[in-house]
């Protein structure tokens, strides 16, 4: 079930194309993304595998300016199309159908956006975890809702969520640790 902490955003690149139309990739498959870092230095990934959008509930999703506002384009009267392939998923917008997305358009092209991300809620035991590379591999993915275009595509808005999953992992990983060293100097 769907609740706003539950849903997570990642980011990608975005081409303009003629006629308002643009073109992305919002989600890139086995690219491994370091979305955050502990105190000590180590690194923590995600990736996201091929499969994870396989039965993805992708009926009714948006286009939107950073995850905000109103929809520029949508699958569901056919302006925004999904294509899923071997590397990722890719859009394709009609922006020209509402004034959201024209003005949306007219900066693109002037070079004010050139990143995409987009937001979804994980699938119940939807992903894996390997504390050897503190990466975390998200294998399938519940519902996609929506694709947006980004000024900033520094994650963000993961970062909450992404960070409060990998803190815990540290956390835990840090407590096994000392666990570990205490049963060895018994």
């Amino acid at each position: 079930m769907f609740t706003p902490d539950t849903r997570q955003y990642r980011s990608f690149d975005l081409v303009e194309k003629k006629d308002k139309t643009v073109e992305g990739r919002p989600v890139v498959f086995n690219s491994p993304t370091v979305l955050w870092r502990d105190e000590a230095g180590n690194e923590y990934k995600e990736i996201i595998a091929p499969g994870a959008l396989d039965s993805a509930e992708m009926d009714d999703v948006i286009l939107n300016l950073n995850h905000e506002g109103p929809a520029a384009a949508k699958t569901k009267n056919r302006t925004l199309m999904l294509n899923r392939q071997a590397d990722g998923l890719y859009i394709e917008a009609d922006l020209s159908k509402n004034s959201v997305g024209r003005d949306l358009w007219e900066s693109i092209k002037n070079g004010f956006y050139d990143k995409m991300s987009f937001a979804f809620t994980l699938a119940p035991g939807g992903d894996e975890y390997d504390p050897e590379t503190r990466t975390r591999t998200i294998k399938k993915i519940e519902r996609v809702w929506d694709v947006a275009i980004v000024d900033r595509p520094a994650y963000k808005d993961t970062s909450l969520h992404a960070r409060s999953f990998f803190e815990k992992r540290s956390e835990s990983e840090a407590l096994r640790e000392r666990l570990l060293m205490m049963v060895e100097s018994i």
